[in-house]
């Protein structure tokens, strides 16, 4: 049986893997929680799967929770509890399933105590790729891709050399605005962003589908997680989300992953790895009845985040590290109605302009520059 330490248990992604815990107890045991404000929801999520640890954002959540879970429970909040987690002595599998580069510490300190790490979190290799995969080689732990897109390449990957790679190609729905132009996409509401025809996800991530820099993360992402160069990894459009993500090696054969989109599938493959178990009330992929499937170019003019994603890639250092923190104060001003939809990659750009990237930077400098970003972003936005 294996063990599992869940960070986030109460987003979409948290939610999503005890689903799949829930679905195979004989496979899975729940050691440890982490979770933010949702102190409802996380006392539920305890009562039912009994992990031994829970961490809590704040320490007025946690006396809040023990109120709410049995005593045996034990208890953390803030930085050092989420840490202790990711330290316990039982966990063979840590699934990353936090938000934003608050995922990065814990990573680190995971592999440092020699667990595998299930990563939705893609910050983490955004924002200090080199230092994380770094980490997984010298621990000898495995960095398993949870998001569909690398777990689509990961398995096509599988039983291949790397070295007949050609090329990585990630699909993209184009999210909620895709048959927008950019004319229209003046004004358009935080709800309408939230409107994802495809995937049902949390509200940040959304949004960036919307912006396209979803996108853009994930080549960051997959350029660390595959060790692939950006000329090697593109992007093409395919609305319907059939098709996950694509290798194409040399002698021009591509493999493809197809499927229902279903968060569960990737998650419960990255725990289960090498094996496949089943999908309790699967949806099947009957072609016959998705008829036809789209595909198309991106237009980065169009998809300006997507653009500025593969400059900041190719740039490196830390200009990725700029890139990921702008974003995210940048979404999180348009979910609260701070600043207009297109003012997301403007606030982006600037930030960029603004920094000098330093090559190679440590982890100290990674967390310096994620502060200082920030801080040019909220002032900027005063």
């Amino acid at each position: 049986m294996k063990t599992i330490i869940l960070l986030g248990s109460t987003g979409s992604i948290g939610v999503q893997t005890l689903d799949v815990i829930r679905a195979h107890p004989e496979q899975f045991r729940l050691h440890a929680l982490t979770c933010g404000r949702n102190i409802e929801l996380a006392a539920q999520q305890i009562r039912e799967f009994k992990p031994e640890f829970v961490c809590v954002q704040r320490k007025e959540d946690e006396e809040k929770l023990k109120t709410m879970i049995p005593g045996s429970v034990k208890t953390g909040y803030g930085r050092e509890g989420l840490l202790e987690a990711v330290e316990q002595a039982e966990g063979d599998t840590i699934v990353n399933a936090l938000m934003g580069s608050v995922g990065l510490e814990p990573t680190l300190r995971g592999m440092k105590a020699k667990k595998d790490v299930a990563l939705a979190n893609k910050e983490t290799l955004v924002t200090a790729g080199h230092i994380v995969t770094r980490a997984a080689k010298e621990n000898n732990v495995k960095l398993i891709p949870i998001d569909s897109e690398h777990s689509a390449i990961y398995q096509c990957l599988e039983g291949n050399s790397e070295k007949e790679v050609e090329r990585l190609i990630l699909t993209a729905s184009g999210g909620s605005f895709r048959d927008k132009t950019r004319a229209e996409l003046e004004g358009v509401t935080v709800e309408d962003a939230l409107n994802h025809p495809n995937w049902s996800m949390g509200a940040k991530i959304t949004i960036d589908s919307a912006t396209m820099m979803n996108k853009g993360l994930e080549v960051i992402e997959a350029r660390w997680l595959f060790d692939m160069p950006y000329e090697m990894i593109d992007v093409i459009l395919h609305k319907e989300s059939m098709i996950h993500s694509m290798v194409e090696y040399i002698d021009g054969s591509v493999l493809a992953h197809l499927g229902m989109p279903d968060m569960k599938v990737p998650i419960q493959y990255a725990l289960s790895l090498p094996d496949r178990l089943a999908m309790p009330d699967k949806k099947r992929l009957n072609l016959w009845e998705i008829g036809t499937l789209h595909f198309s170019k991106p237009d980065f003019e169009r998809f300006r985040c997507l653009k500025i994603a593969y400059e900041a890639g190719r740039i490196g250092g830390t200009a990725p590290t700029v890139l990921n923190a702008a974003n995210e104060e940048a979404v999180d001003a348009f979910l609260n109605g701070k600043i207009q939809f297109l003012q997301i990659e403007t606030i982006i750009e600037q930030a960029l302009e603004s920094h000098s990237v330093i090559q190679n930077p440590d982890l100290d400098t990674i967390f310096e520059v994620d502060r200082m970003t920030r801080r040019f972003v909220q002032t900027d936005m005063k």
